[in-house]
């Protein structure tokens, strides 16, 4: 995993240093835009530092591009994902790890991600967007905090709530919780 870990790493750097480049734009500029560091942003073409999903947004910003651009897709849009093909990939702000269960193509309306949340999994920040969200949770325990009242769900248990319900997640058991994510809007 480590290994894999790295060259998604290698590959993110390249792409931003790439991308920046060809815009003709400074490591100073495309930063200061990005709303991040100098020396991180360069932390992070090297492959020394991943950054935060807020971080890479910032970035994907301030080049013009999508956050689709920077993460490994298929080059084709097609209706079958097989499960040697996928890759997990993750957030410097998170444990979790993250794996496409949909391809990605400009004209879908949703994703659905199969999440890996390690055991002790503290909450994630609460959040609210415009959309919808469904959980199936696979295997383990998850805590769902929807507008402040906590849910306690078990292997088995879904949840369909309105994005813009402030929300949060956890993984209150001793073991790795995988779960189905599938939300409104696409999240790149």
């Amino acid at each position: 995993m480590k290994a894999e870990n790295e060259d998604t790493a290698l590959a993110l750097g390249n792409r931003i240093r790439s991308l920046r480049q060809r815009l003709k734009l400074t490591l100073d500029e495309t930063a200061t835009a990005a709303g991040i560091s100098k020396p991180f942003l360069s932390q992070v073409e090297r492959a020394r530092a991943t950054p935060s999903l807020t971080s890479l947004a910032g970035i994907a910003q301030a080049l013009g591009a999508t956050l689709e651009y920077f993460v490994d897709t298929p080059a084709e849009a097609r209706p079958v994902c097989r499960v040697e093909e996928r890759k997990f990939f993750g957030f410097a702000d998170s444990a979790n790890q993250f794996g496409w269960l949909t391809n990605l193509s400009m004209d879908r309306k949703l994703d659905a991600i199969l999440v890996r949340m390690p055991a002790g999994q503290q909450r994630s920040e609460v959040t609210t967007h415009a959309g919808e969200e469904f959980l199936y949770v696979i295997s383990g325990q998850i805590a769902l905090t929807l507008q402040g009242t906590t849910f306690d769900l078990q292997a088995g248990d879904t949840a369909h709530y309105e994005s813009t319900v402030p929300h949060a997640w956890a993984n209150t058991g001793d073991e790795e919780t995988v779960l189905v994510w599938v939300g409104t809007p696409r999240l790149f």
